[in-house]
């Protein structure tokens, strides 16, 4: 069986959040992101890129980050988030 990438079966798309919840990332369809923090909706905004299961962010300040995809679970910024079903 042949391994599809995150980038190429595009299931990265949708909400994928912390363990504890504090941190949720939506990830929309047209390449960008919404990141909500606790209470605080909308904390961060940007674009992000996915190619093969590597993701890039760049938020709408400049800030730029990266994460890795592996065996359906999202590694961002030392913070591990599990896609929403």
């Amino acid at each position: 069986m042949e391994h599809i990438t995150m980038e190429e079966s595009k299931q990265y798309i949708g909400i994928w959040v912390t363990d504890d919840g504090h941190i949720r990332h939506e990830l929309l369809p047209n390449n960008r992101y919404d990141e909500a923090r606790g209470y605080k909706k909308n904390a961060y905004q940007g674009d992000y890129k996915v190619t093969g299961n590597h993701i890039d962010y760049k938020d709408d300040t400049g800030f730029i980050a990266d994460g890795e995809f592996k065996n359906r679970i999202l590694y961002h910024a030392g913070m591990v988030l599990y896609k929403e079903m």
